[in-house]
């Protein structure tokens, strides 16, 4: 009896060549490209590129890598991304260097391909990337206790930002609570959430509402709802500098129960500095003045600065000031009032 030599399953054999196609095409899939200034060239994906460092995947290292951008020379990539160039231009396009010119990319920009300095493109992400990838989070918590008195202190510090392509939302929560023996306990209380519509030239809409309850201005709530526009002045990849005015709408609720609860229409003025990129140190401040349109001679003003020294692994140490001022405020309130935060934290980017 001869044996039967059985004929390989046809089907079988394409789907094994399909298979082994797909495997060899995904291996040697084009991949973002980076040539930085020390000659090292690195092939992964682009994740993201904010306040002037560039987070670069790549399939060999479990952790994502953080690149200065002032460091990339070449950047050549096919994907997608949404881009804001220094003079406040929102695109959507490929990224990559200009072929012969280092210091230029090319950018598909309605229809056309512009060229511009690469030092000029002070934000990258890559527009196919989820809700998570365009948000960025921070919490911080510091706690004091001191023997005399018994005296605990709690604060947190907060912070939510979120971008899309043509605005951007954020929120912030801020508190102080201090205890001690024989002494009341006393709390202040910030927070805020806000939006800006992008426009051309780096000019923005905003909409912003705030929120603060203080023992040492004996208020229970101050809310003020603002409207207003704005614009960048200096928007690169080390610094940001804004401001904004607008209108104001506030109302102020007391804790003492005798006082009535005062409703005004204010202006307001609004300095706004980023600085980050300065190897492991970052600086936020915004200065707000609220001159009254409808109470004589009152002007408000806030005031806030974070210090923040990044850690390893995402964490970092922030050193905070928040100052108020009120030249009319309720009877028996001080006119001023500050706090000193420290505390220890993790972010989300």
């Amino acid at each position: 009896m001869v044996n039967q030599i059985k004929k390989p399953n046809c089907c079988a054999f394409i789907l094994f060549l399909a298979l082994t196609m797909f495997s060899f095409t995904n291996t040697f899939a084009q991949k973002d490209t980076l040539v930085l200034k020390n000659k090292d060239k690195i092939i992964g994906d682009i994740k993201e590129m904010n306040k002037g460092v560039l987070t670069f995947e790549t399939d060999y290292s479990d952790s994502d890598f953080k690149i200065s951008w002032k460091d990339v020379v070449i950047v050549h990539s096919q994907q997608m991304y949404l881009m804001t160039l220094s003079d406040g231009r929102r695109i959507n396009s490929t990224l990559q260097t200009k072929p012969g010119d280092s210091t230029n990319v090319s950018l598909a920009h309605h229809g056309e391909t512009i060229n511009v300095p690469i030092n000029d493109v002070v934000y990258i992400k890559a527009i196919e990337q989820g809700f998570l990838s365009r948000l960025d989070a921070s919490l911080s918590i510091g706690f004091n206790f001191a023997k005399t008195n018994n005296l605990t202190q709690f604060s947190i510090l907060s912070n939510l930002a979120y971008t899309a392509d043509k605005w951007g939302a954020t929120a912030s929560y801020n508190s102080v609570r201090s205890n001690q023996d024989d002494v009341d306990e006393t709390h202040r209380t910030d927070a805020s959430i806000g939006g800006k519509y992008f426009l051309k030239r780096d000019w923005f809409s905003l909409v912003n509402i705030d929120f603060l309850s203080n023992d040492e201005q004996l208020l229970k709530l101050r809310t003020s709802t603002q409207g207003g526009i704005g614009k960048y002045f200096v928007h690169s990849n080390r610094v940001y500098f804004a401001t904004g005015t607008g209108l104001a709408w506030t109302n102020e609720n007391y804790i003492d129960p005798t006082l009535s609860t005062q409703n005004s229409l204010e202006a307001f003025l609004s300095l706004e500095l980023n600085m980050f990129d300065y190897d492991d140190i970052s600086l936020y401040s915004k200065f707000v003045v609220y001159p009254s349109l409808t109470q004589k001679d009152r002007v408000r003003t806030d005031l806030n600065i974070n210090v923040k020294y990044d850690l390893p692994l995402d964490f970092f140490i922030q050193l905070g000031l928040t100052h108020n001022f009120d030249s009319q405020p309720a009877e028996g309130a001080a006119r001023t009032d500050y706090v000193f935060q420290t505390t220890f934290g993790w972010e989300l980017d």
